[in-house]
């Protein structure tokens, strides 16, 4: 669908667009604390890693979003759930935040806890994030990120509602914490870069959401399938930008089974 943008800000603005969206932040802070009291989880760096009760299947890896610049793992330690009730490990990793850095350092560190989460969890690897974290579970599986033996583990990358082209970011007031200039855009941009060969890529989005989390999601499913992988872009009918994470505190959502069944 085409369409005119005439606000760049109001474009990559969700909580104004979202009934009630002011009241998430504070639930999604209540329903973390509840769960990390049931499920006390590891240190991982200053992230989270959740365990089950048993010997993990394998490790699923949630990025969080906040366009680079805001939360820590704290704020989402529910989304663990459906990871645990399968059996499955759960990493929650934590990030330096911009302006503090630039995106590209950002992937950097994502890299980094995803390498140490693994290596305290053999098994298959999922991928997933929301948001600025799509993009980051994206970049994980783009050549050159992972060591070769790491992203030989990963059976699946899902991101969610992800930015896929950062070049638009740069007609935003939010780049003057995020300092993106044309060079970083480029080479931070999964859909303008080459993913790993065999790695299973579906993009999962709202249909309720802002268009360009839409059209982000789409064109990184299309720019990767004309290299090659296979991908698929899922639009979850009825989600907006903030409850399309809700899957994964489901484990018999359709989300999470995108997300194991490749690894199970």
């Amino acid at each position: 669908m085409l369409y005119q943008i005439t606000d760049w800000d109001d474009a990559y603005a969700n909580g104004a667009h979202i009934p009630e969206g002011e009241t998430y932040l504070p639930r999604w802070t209540k329903a973390a604390a509840a769960f990390r009291a049931e499920h006390r989880p590891l240190p991982l760096g200053r992230g989270h890693l959740f365990l089950p009760a048993h010997t993990p299947r394998g490790l699923m890896v949630f990025v969080h979003g906040g366009y680079w610049m805001r939360f820590d793992p704290s704020t989402w330690s529910h989304l663990a759930a459906g990871a645990i009730a399968l059996g499955w490990a759960c990493a929650i990793p934590a990030y330096r935040l911009a302006p503090r850095v630039r995106i590209s350092q950002i992937t950097q560190d994502i890299a980094r806890a995803v390498a140490k989460a693994a290596f305290n969890v053999p098994g298959p690897v999922v991928l997933t994030g929301h948001s600025a974290g799509g993009h980051l579970a994206a970049r994980m599986i783009c050549e050159g990120v992972l060591p070769d033996r790491l992203a030989a583990r990963i059976t699946a990358c899902v991101p969610i509602s992800p930015l896929t082209d950062l070049r638009a970011l740069l007609r935003t007031a939010m780049n003057q914490k995020l300092r993106l200039d044309m060079a970083e855009a480029l080479s931070e941009s999964p859909a303008l870069l080459t993913p790993r060969a065999n790695i299973p890529v579906t993009t999962w989005v709202g249909a309720a959401e802002r268009p360009e989390f839409i059209r982000h999601a789409r064109l990184l499913a299309d720019a990767w399938a004309g290299l090659g992988t296979a991908t698929e872009c899922v639009l979850d009918p009825g989600r907006h930008h903030y409850d399309v994470i809700d899957g994964l505190t489901d484990p018999a959502s359709p989300l999470m089974r995108r997300l194991l069944d490749h690894g199970a």
